[in-house]
């Protein structure tokens, strides 16, 4: 089998080859006459990258008409060098102010207009901010890559919390996206500060600023039409009871009022178990586990006392309380952008009377790209199953 995969693959590849040819070489040739770079080609290869890349090769002039518009001062620096400050300090300043405004509105329209959480905020929204802060910041003279740097990060921190003013987002949310945000805009800045670099680029500013915030938003369309497959993720917590299954099972299956949380993490809102509590027995049976911020509905789907306990998941609350100025504000993201689609607690029987208990959770990420967000989630998930499986140990424990 591994060999037939080796050979298709390999198929695969020695076919693409002459559709890279075909679209490199005309590239090259676009890029030779705008005055880049060659190695600008290199995001011919890079996916969805590539169609902004062919869409600002299309709007842009070639070099000999950027020349001759820059000799009838016709450039950016013509037209709006009275509205931009040629100082240092001015055209950064203007810059993040510029960004900030453009980066709430595009949220907007993304989170509340499109409801999606998809990869255009993530990364296609703090990308072009980086890129496009340091294409205003350096409208007048060549910046360092330091600056380019430094304007793209603060934009995207005065766009935060432009996001919580306006009642977008919440401050812990936001803490968690912002490695994600600072890293991909520290790209855009990067980018801009080599754009700078590789073409005669200030006739072309404003056509190249211009195209970049319409393909932000005709991508943030696209994505809602073509959603992306939903990846079924799950998270596992074992602990080894002093206690025989019977006695394990009777104290997973339902308990009472469970202590006030110690856990940093729910003490800065995220949603804790506090009690669960079931109607009926066997299979068809509804289990109740009610959490700080309201109740998840299991119906059991297996019941094999005292092995397995199995269930589904047909009501999920918030899995959290955001941090925001505002009083019961709830940001779009906490509105079934986290669902746990199942769980089961398994218990094994070991030697000398003790019992391994496993919980485990299955669940969706709405929020791109779920393999960032799973290191957050895996972790709160984690943390509530030690919750619940501690206190089944201990009182188990207790009880024999």
């Amino acid at each position: 089998m591994q060999k037939a995969e080796e050979s298709y693959i390999l198929a695969l590849l020695v076919d693409s080859i002459p559709f890279a040819w075909a679209g490199t070489i005309p590239t090259l040739r676009r890029l030779r006459s705008l005055g880049w770079k060659p190695f600008w080609v290199l995001l011919f290869f890079v996916p969805m990258v590539k169609l902004t890349f062919f869409a600002v090769l299309c709007i842009l002039h070639s070099h000999s008409a950027t020349s001759s518009s820059s000799k009838n001062g016709i450039g950016w620096v013509h037209r709006f060098g009275s509205v931009l400050p040629s100082g240092k300090w001015g055209s950064a300043f203007l810059a993040v102010i510029i960004m900030t405004a453009i980066t709430v509105l595009a949220a907007w329209t993304g989170i509340a207009a499109f409801k999606d959480y998809g990869w255009t905020i993530f990364v296609g929204l703090p990308i072009c901010v980086g890129f496009l802060s340091a294409l205003i910041d350096s409208s007048h003279e060549e910046r360092s890559v330091r600056g380019c740097l430094t304007v793209a990060n603060c934009s995207v921190l005065l766009a935060g919390a432009g996001l919580i003013l306006f009642a977008l987002g919440g401050v812990i949310c936001l803490i968690m996206a912002a490695p994600l945000a600072f890293a991909v805009a520290s790209i855009g800045g990067v980018l801009g500060y080599a754009a700078q670099k590789s073409f005669h680029w200030r006739a072309e500013s404003p056509e190249l600023f211009c195209s970049v915030i319409v393909l932000l938003r005709l991508a943030m369309g696209l994505q809602k039409a073509i959603p992306p497959s939903l990846p079924l993720l799950s998270v596992k917590t074992s602990v080894i009871v002093n206690a025989p299954p019977e006695e394990v099972w009777r104290d997973v299956v339902s308990f009472s009022e469970l202590p006030p949380p110690k856990e940093m993490i729910f003490k800065l809102g995220i949603a804790y178990p506090i009690q669960a509590e079931i109607q009926g027995c066997g299979f068809g049976a509804v289990r109740h586990c009610n959490f700080s911020i309201g109740p998840f509905d299991d119906p059991i789907e297996v019941w094999d006392e005292p092995r397995l306990l199995k269930f589904s998941v047909t009501k999920n609350p918030e899995p959290m309380q955001e941090w925001t100025p505002y009083r019961d504000l709830h940001p779009a993201h906490l509105d079934g952008y986290l669902e746990s689609c199942a769980g089961q607690f398994l218990f094994t029987q070991l030697e000398g009377g003790r019992t391994l208990l496993e919980g485990s959770t299955w669940y969706h990420h709405h929020l791109w790209r779920a393999n960032y967000w799973q290191a957050w989630s895996d972790r709160i998930i984690h943390t509530i199953h030690k919750r619940v499986i501690n206190h089944a140990k201990n009182f188990s424990e207790k009880t024999e």
